[in-house]
């Protein structure tokens, strides 16, 4: 459903179009209770992942700053669970972030990464990263998604990119509690982000955040994947209907399940949280 209104929690700003955006509203539900000085208490604190912007800031753009205390806390919740996580304002400034100090950075980097890959994503490719590695020096880039090579030239391609130094995606959702959830057609992006790769890079947009795990696959069966058919011109039901019909379509995309609660090895997967509604 286009508007998930259980799962998203977005901007009120239009989503960036960018795999497998998302617009939705800032809802905040204000509860009536008594001012804590007019009861004689001292008003309870509660500690902050992040450093509150001063009134004018949160004045000035509330949304903003709206996620980027819940993307702080986000960080501190994937870093528990053994990810590596970076911040960038936007999908442009993820792209900088990667290529200037996330690649150079990454265990063997000083030797040369050789070979780099890409899973289906949207917001990957919102982000330049693809055609920046492209033209890296001395980088090889198995190519998962030509489209002027056979198909089964293709699926020895994403077998290859199982092995390769560097992986680069997207997820379907983040729970609060710091788990991906992911869904794929034939699950050569979910097994790289699982075991393979050395190096395993994910770019998730702030609207691919929700509460639990039951809103995460509900997002993602209910929005992400019709709407990736659709864009993808795939002969599915839900194409047509915009919401899931269980299908047996030979097109089918939902058919490989991931949930990953932590990183493991510790590190092997870096996050980087982008504070602009991209993707599906």
């Amino acid at each position: 459903m286009a508007d998930n209104k259980k799962n998203q929690r977005g901007g009120a700003s239009s989503a960036s179009s960018a795999s497998s955006g998302v617009s939705s509203g800032v809802s905040p539900v204000v509860a009536s209770v008594a001012s804590p000085a007019a009861a004689g208490r001292k008003p309870a604190t509660k500690k902050s992942a992040a450093v509150k912007p001063d009134k004018a800031q949160q004045a000035e753009n509330p949304v903003e700053n709206y996620w980027r205390l819940r993307l702080a806390d986000l960080k501190l919740a994937l870093e528990s669970n053994n990810f590596v996580v970076h911040m960038a304002p936007d999908a442009a400034a993820a792209g900088h972030l990667f290529m200037e100090e996330i690649l150079p950075s990454l265990p063997g980097a000083q030797e040369g990464v050789k070979t780099v890959a890409f899973g289906g994503s949207m917001t990957l490719f919102a982000t330049g990263v693809a055609d920046a590695v492209r033209s890296a020096a001395g980088v090889e880039v198995i190519d998962t998604m030509d489209k002027t090579v056979p198909y089964e030239t293709v699926l020895l391609r994403r077998r290859q990119a199982l092995l390769a130094d560097v992986f680069l995606t997207g997820t379907n959702a983040v729970t609060e509690c710091g788990k991906l959830v992911n869904l794929d057609m034939i699950g050569n992006r979910t097994g790289a982000i699982t075991f393979g790769p050395t190096h395993v890079v994910l770019f998730i947009g702030r609207n691919k955040v929700v509460d639990t795990v039951e809103d995460a696959m509900a997002r993602i069966k209910e929005y992400a994947a019709p709407t990736n058919t659709m864009r993808l011109g795939k002969k599915t039901p839900c194409r047509q209907t915009s919401r899931c019909m269980d299908c047996a379509s030979p097109e089918r995309i939902c058919n490989v399940w991931t949930i990953t609660e932590k990183s493991f090895p510790k590190g092997r997967i870096h996050i980087v949280l982008i504070n602009e509604e991209v993707g599906l």
